[in-house]
């Protein structure tokens, strides 16, 4: 569709730069895919060079270190395939904790308590990669299996090195996959994304992208005295030039995105369709857990 409408594919940085200058051509688009899952390079990254298109990868780091599936995404989606059944508990959670996976509310309620779970012991991410394992055991999923296809994997730093080599921009969205509301938290957890990046690029990044989208008006400023020029949200809405670059508005593509809306954000229209078309996106963002 990009190409049927001959919409110009911008890098992040030139665009915000013509942005703000009024110089965009029509239809420009900017590509960005959060987190930076093993997949975009595998999958994503091929696909977009024969077009030509450059792309900017938010990417989160704390997982990366670990080289472990990220939790929870892996919990959520081991407790979708072990769907319709009861299991007994993990070895690691209370004697009598049962996993009642019948429902959908039984799903959530099994998600809830394996990150209260992790949270209040303070587990760090080996300790959760252990729940991991026990959790595939229990549904009878190979998780030596999910560790070879890299499911749900972070780039690692020679990958991460590769793709921005070839022109990928790589910026910020936390060490941690979650924003603290505590300034030196959260000015912490962002430095400590930056650094990382920073020494496997040798390039400083300055874009940050709101981790499942959630933002306060306190950030605002912490961003600004960390020296970010741009801040992407998840709200569906073209950007102009009345946006806060620190409050950038996105259209989220997701599987529930209809080819014909897709199609309409791309000839201008999607933003005067009323938000509630739109409310599915912010479902799906809503249901990520902003902790490590």
């Amino acid at each position: 569709m990009l190409k049927k409408y001959s919409c110009p594919v911008l890098d992040l940085q030139e665009s915000l730069d013509r942005l703000y200058r009024g110089a965009l051509p029509e239809r420009a688009v900017v590509l960005t895919f959060d987190d930076g899952f093993y997949d975009f390079q595998k999958v994503v990254w091929p696909i977009l060079k024969e077009y030509g298109y450059p792309a900017t990868v938010y990417c989160t780091t704390y997982w990366a270190t670990i080289a472990r599936p990220v939790v929870p995404p892996i919990w959520n989606y081991l407790l979708w395939k072990g769907r319709g059944s009861v299991y007994r508990s993990l070895p690691d959670l209370a004697s009598g904790f049962q996993l009642n996976l019948t429902s959908g509310a039984g799903l959530s309620m099994a998600m809830k308590s394996l990150i209260s779970f992790a949270d209040e012991k303070n587990l760090d991410g080996f300790q959760r990669d252990a729940i991991t394992q026990q959790l595939a055991n229990t549904v009878g999923v190979d998780y030596e299996e999910i560790r070879r296809q890299r499911l749900l994997h972070l780039l690692q730093p020679e990958e991460l090195c590769e793709l921005s080599r070839q022109g990928v921009s790589i910026q910020l969205h936390m060490h941690r996959h979650f924003s603290p509301n505590e300034e030196q938290n959260f000015k912490r957890n962002l430095e400590e994304n930056r650094t990382y990046i920073e020494n496997l690029t040798g390039s400083r990044p300055t874009h940050f992208c709101y981790p499942g989208g959630r933002y306060k008006p306190d950030f605002l400023p912490w961003l600004s005295d960390l020296g970010i020029e741009s801040a992407t949200t998840c709200n569906p809405r073209l950007a102009s030039t009345k946006s806060k670059p620190l409050m950038l508005p996105r259209l989220v593509d997701t599987s529930t995105l209809s080819n014909i809306e897709f199609e309409s954000w791309l000839v201008g229209i999607g933003d005067f369709v009323p938000q509630l078309r739109n409310n599915h996106i912010l479902e799906a963002v809503a249901e990520e857990t902003p902790k490590p």
